[in-house]
């Protein structure tokens, strides 16, 4: 067996055998030649390096995360400016139901006092919030509206016996801050439930509406845009790179950060409800150490979820020792 030459002829030679009998085998065979490239593919621009880069970038802004620690106090803004267009759209369907007498309602003096147009209207308010927050947020931060709050409702349903001992532990303060310091007779929410029939549709606003909606104002938006106001003030002025974003994407804050955020939280949230116990003091104060632990379990666990359901928990047990302590609701006197 001989080896293979080292260089391949250039002309074909004719193959021998009878097929090419008669054949001049001095003609020699044209070598093989590639069609020739039109010059249109030839001249072919290439783009510069410059426009390639820019394209890039321009790809980048659609699919890269977004660096921005959210929710910011920005964000509270916009959110803020939803509400005041959801409690206008709120207002007028409750006109159009004064205008229709709704529930035997004719004017806005009657309405204040109906539990239907109080709780129907402040229903309203959140939903129309949530709808246009749906829409908004997901545009802002280019990623889901929950997401960007931190649901994570799995991590809240692994952690739900932590989350009911700490609603219990609150309930517990409850009664002991009634016993210590009692607030006034016969305030707002008092007068509130001695209508007929409100004691029951309290209840259900109480353990559902109320601490979704709630929660998702103070925990979802204010405490995380105080705890990152604060860090970002703190860097701007120690000249520090900002604290880094973990691995999904949301932020994360110092330890002072947290306190001081989840302390001003409390006391807004505290205020919030201030006007339903008649600005009493012990009221007051047990409402921001209820804020705390509501605070708590959202940073700990960095999950809204989880103070959805502590916070629906502590009102499931106040209004459970209600229902109990007025024979169903039916002696509300012994409130």
């Amino acid at each position: 067996m001989t080896g293979l030459p080292e260089q391949f002829p250039n002309q074909l030679e004719p193959a021998s055998g009878p097929e090419n009998h008669g054949l001049d085998q001095s003609v020699p065979t044209p070598p093989f030649e590639a069609p020739p490239v039109p010059s249109s593919i030839e001249s072919a621009p290439t783009p510069p390096a410059s426009l390639q880069e820019n394209d890039d970038l321009l790809f980048q802004q659609f699919v890269a995360p977004s660096l921005e620690r959210i929710p910011h106090l920005g964000h509270v803004g916009i959110l803020c400016l939803i509400a005041l267009c959801s409690l206008f759209c709120a207002g007028l369907l409750a006109r159009v139901g004064i205008h229709f007498r709704l529930f035997g309602v004719t004017t806005f003096a009657q309405a204040a006092s109906e539990i239907h147009y109080t709780l129907g209207t402040e229903g309203l308010l959140y939903l129309f919030t949530l709808g246009g927050s749906l829409i908004v947020f997901p545009m802002v931060w280019r990623k889901g509206f929950f997401d960007g709050l931190q649901w994570r409702g799995h991590a809240a349903l692994q952690r739900s016996g932590y989350l009911v001992a700490a609603a219990v532990a609150c309930f517990a303060l409850a009664i002991l801050n009634g016993l210590l310091l009692p607030g006034p007779t016969n305030t707002p929410i008092d007068k509130i439930f001695r209508i007929p029939g409100a004691a029951w549709m309290l209840f259900g606003f109480g353990v559902t509406f109320a601490p979704f909606f709630e929660e998702m104002g103070f925990r979802g938006f204010l405490l995380p845009a105080f705890c990152t106001a604060f860090d970002w003030t703190a860097e701007k002025a120690a000249g520090q790179p900002r604290h880094p974003l973990d691995e999904n994407g949301h932020p994360q804050w110092s330890i002072p950060a947290m306190v001081v955020a989840a302390i001003i939280t409390s006391i807004l949230f505290a205020f919030l409800h201030a006007d339903q116990t008649g600005y009493s003091l012990g009221p007051f104060l047990l409402l921001v150490c209820v804020s705390l632990v509501l605070c708590w379990a959202r940073l700990a666990t960095r999950s809204l979820a989880a103070s959805v359901i502590v916070h629906a928990s502590y009102n499931f047990l106040l209004f459970s020792l209600m229902f109990f302590g007025t024979s169903g609701f039916r002696h509300l006197d012994r409130m």
